[in-house]
């Protein structure tokens, strides 16, 4: 078995959509990023990918090419299950951490779940999206930012 941890973060600004684990979310502002700015997704990305020693997101999927310019981060979340399951793993469970001031996330939560679960082909039982504010401190809570984090178990085949 391996474990893998991931974290990002993204600057919001208004404007923008906000995107967190594939589903878009109602807000006046949203992430800043050469991609969709899921900054969820990406977390997730970083821990599978660090869960088998292969590197990170930006790695993978550089933002200095044009190909990932705007791109869907449930493709790249795709595409990361893909070197995993070449590399002889699969993933057991997901849990995650969404730190954003506002807008309050409970109504988006299972939305989000189920995203994430079917792109990476897991039962929702075995991903956990929690959602935390960051009690009105630093560039999360004035809401120029939202984090995330993210742990990953994987198993061999």
């Amino acid at each position: 078995m391996r474990i893998g941890q991931g974290w990002d973060i993204h600057r919001l600004e208004s404007g923008r959509e906000l995107i967190l684990g594939g589903v878009l979310i109602d807000a006046p502002y949203g992430s800043v990023a050469h991609s969709d700015g899921d900054a969820l997704t990406h977390a997730i990305i970083d821990a599978i990918l660090g869960a088998i020693a292969a590197g990170d997101i930006g790695s993978h999927f550089p933002d200095t090419d044009p190909a990932y310019k705007d791109a869907d981060s449930m493709e790249l979340l795709s595409k990361t299950c893909k070197i995993i399951s070449e590399a002889g793993f699969r993933i057991v469970n997901i849990d995650s951490t969404i730190i954003l001031q506002k807008p309050k996330l409970k109504d988006y939560i299972i939305k989000i779940r189920e995203r994430i679960a079917k792109t990476v082909g897991i039962e929702i039982s075995l991903v956990s999206v929690k959602a935390k504010t960051n009690e009105g401190l630093g560039e999360t809570g004035a809401c120029k930012a939202v984090k995330t984090q993210a742990a990953v178990l994987l198993e061999e085949k």
